[in-house]
């Protein structure tokens, strides 16, 4: 175990699922798992108190569901700096785009390989989004039915280069492809993301996505 180990807080109402997670991420020398909860609200109460670097969140939970956790933990200022990756069986689980939207990091399938969990955790720990093109864009223009206003003022305060980069965002591309894609460098294109989050209030790509879909400047007829 490393001294900056990850604390990792499992949420899933079933017990071997949690003790499989358990094991798996305890076997990773970088990470550590400080609590346990059956319930969404056990959850919200152990983030509290673990100080959890990151909420390997399910969904549906009794008492209070992932979405409604995950929306209390992104709320409370003093929990800024936990990070929420949600654990969805994808195909039929509608309410992932609605976790997306309360303030998750992600979502990752409940049938992913150990390794891929692994990484996974680290990517959304370290403060990015676990957005990869393929499944983000297929999820969220099967999904997102009933567009919500955006609590920002949404794209229209942001610069033509800007939106350039939020709809590249958007279709899940990372800084390196985005600077490929429009001719800039890594840097530059690190830093227009960066000012895209300050100006849309979004605390991470995954909150840009949602943005970019229901202002209508990514729709699924485009992907």
């Amino acid at each position: 175990m490393t001294a900056t180990a990850i604390r990792v807080l499992l949420a899933d109402d079933q017990t071997l699922v949690r003790a499989a997670f358990a094991m798996l991420v305890e076997s990773a020398r970088d990470m550590e798992v400080v609590g346990q909860a059956a319930t969404g609200r056990e959850a919200v109460a152990l983030a509290r108190t673990t100080r959890a670097d990151l909420v390997l969140m399910d969904i549906r939970m009794p008492d209070l569901d992932g979405i409604e956790a995950t929306r209390l933990i992104a709320a409370d200022e003093d929990l800024a700096g936990v990070r929420i990756l949600v654990l969805t069986t994808y195909d039929t689980d509608e309410n992932v785009v609605d976790a997306l939207r309360a303030g998750a990091s992600g979502f990752l399938v409940k049938d992913t390989r150990p390794a891929e969990l692994l990484d996974a955790i680290r990517t959304v720990a370290a403060g990015e989004a676990l957005l990869s093109p393929g499944p983000t864009s297929r999820l969220i223009a099967r999904f997102l039915r009933t567009p919500v206003a955006p609590a920002t003022g949404g794209p229209a305060c942001l610069s033509a280069r800007e939106r350039g980069v939020l709809a590249l965002v958007a279709r899940g591309l990372n800084n390196t492809e985005v600077a490929e894609a429009l001719g800039l460098s890594p840097l530059t294109a690190k830093t227009h993301v960066s000012r895209i989050m300050g100006k849309l209030g979004a605390r991470d790509r995954a909150q840009l996505v949602i943005v970019a879909y229901e202002s209508g400047m990514v729709t699924p007829g485009r992907l």
